[in-house]
């Protein structure tokens, strides 16, 4: 199940990329930094609940804290890929990494780390446990 469930995290890692792709060729220029923020994490939210509707028959959760496990190692990759790529790899400054969690000032990237969380919970009782 762990292994497959890092598999899924590299899918959703391509989903974000794409997303990330989308803001800045078509939102952004068109809607401006703010709102273009906004969109993108509402798309990319519901692209991690997509991709976990589909995958959670392939991961078999045998029970909701399974359920629970995926969507916190998920959590623990999207973390660490954002603040240590984005670091290390990217060259961004931790500033710029922090401001995404700024939700006074309207960035709410933090529903994409509920969706990543949460994700494969909302998938199994959809599609696996409530027909037991």
């Amino acid at each position: 199940m762990l292994l497959r469930s890092v598999v899924v995290w590299f899918a959703l890692l391509c989903v974000a990329v794409a997303n990330g792709a989308v803001r800045e060729g078509l939102i952004r220029p068109r809607f401006g930094e703010l709102t273009g923020h906004v969109v993108s994490t509402i798309l990319l939210s519901a692209a991690i609940l997509l991709v976990a509707w589909f995958a959670i028959g392939w991961l078999r959760p045998a029970a909701p804290r399974d359920a629970l496990l995926i969507g916190g190692l998920w959590l623990t990759l999207t973390l660490a890929f954002e603040f240590l790529a984005g670091h290390y790899l990217f060259g961004h400054p931790w500033s710029r990494l922090l401001a995404d969690y700024d939700l006074l000032r309207g960035r709410i990237w933090v529903l994409v780390l509920v969706a990543t969380a949460f994700g494969p919970l909302v998938a199994a009782y959809g599609r696996l446990f409530s027909s037991r």
